[in-house]
């Protein structure tokens, strides 16, 4: 059975020892599409045995896709991974015991994801696991074309495994800020995107099958996108933080939920309004004042 590992690189050399040593058990091969980092990314990634090709980044979900194109053509399984994320003991013993014995109608496989902040654990704020779909057959999956919060896509049936992979980011809180802003921008691109459809729109949003992503991603699409701008940040917030108990996860924890689950969310909103403003000043439509006010070309995608 040959299984592929697509692991997205920039600047990663603090994490992608870790990452890549987790997959060794489970992956037989390892591919690192890296833009063009100008760290130690690269020679970490060479010296830990695992194929580099680089490739001039446009969005998480295209580079995911255009990585795919790169695989070889007899790969049976697919295993998505961020660099700063790495596969628990309990997860790469159950996909050992698992995988030899997984029947042809499934297509995808989801594992549980939960996150660090500033090395703590976030346990409450009813965020995490998040149920992700990281795993697939070579040829039945594909990243949905999106700008943020991109989810794999299969058409068959899929497996719901226990085992976890944890996103333990090492980086400074000024780089998480400034990530996030960037992160807000393409946010903001995809609920503009909702009201003014000047991009085919692709999403795993559905009731349908109960699964959690895409029955987050309705509610985000179907309800979230209908509340007041700003409003529904603190909504949200107050929903995580108090009502689904965030405040038990300590001081790192008030952070987290407050940072991620307000001024985040917030500062989405104050991006939407700030297009929407300059359309209405300058009476051009949503793609050219994204490409204006955010700074981001999203000719092509």
């Amino acid at each position: 059975m040959k299984i592929f590992a697509i692991v997205l690189t920039f600047n990663e050399a603090r994490h992608l020892r870790r990452c890549i040593a987790s997959l060794e058990t489970v992956a037989t091969d390892i591919l690192v599409v890296d833009s063009y980092s100008t760290d130690e990314t690269l020679e970490i990634a060479r010296a830990c045995g695992a194929r580099v090709v680089q490739h001039a980044w446009m969005s998480h979900a295209a580079q995911f896709n255009w990585a795919l194109t790169q695989l070889d053509s007899d790969t049976d399984w697919v295993i998505r991974l961020d660099a700063d994320e790495y596969l628990t003991p309990e997860l790469i013993e159950e996909l050992s015991d698992r995988l030899p014995v997984i029947g042809p109608e499934i297509d995808g496989v989801y594992f549980s994801r939960r996150m660090t902040f500033q090395r703590r654990m976030i346990r409450h704020g009813g965020v995490f696991p998040v149920r992700v779909l990281r795993m697939f057959r070579y040829g039945r999956g594909r990243c949905e074309n999106r700008w943020m919060d991109e989810h794999i896509k299969v058409e068959g049936g899929v497996l719901d495994l226990d085992g976890e992979l944890i996103d333990d980011n090492l980086n400074s809180l000024t780089w998480w800020t400034a990530k996030h802003n960037s992160y807000a921008s393409r946010e903001a691109i995809d609920l503009l995107n909702l009201e003014y459809e000047f991009m085919p729109r692709d999403s795993v949003a559905s009731l349908r099958g109960g699964k959690q992503s895409g029955v987050k991603r309705w509610i985000k699409e179907e309800v979230y996108a209908r509340f007041p701008l700003g409003f529904r940040a603190f909504v949200y917030f107050f929903y995580r933080y108090f009502l689904r108990l965030g405040f038990l996860d300590g001081k790192a924890g008030t952070a987290f939920h407050f940072l991620q689950g307000f001024w985040y969310r917030y500062l989405v909103d104050a991006k939407v309004t700030e297009v929407k403003r300059h359309m209405q000043l300058s009476g051009c439509d949503a793609a050219q004042a994204i490409e204006q006010v955010l700074e981001v070309s999203i000719r092509g995608q």
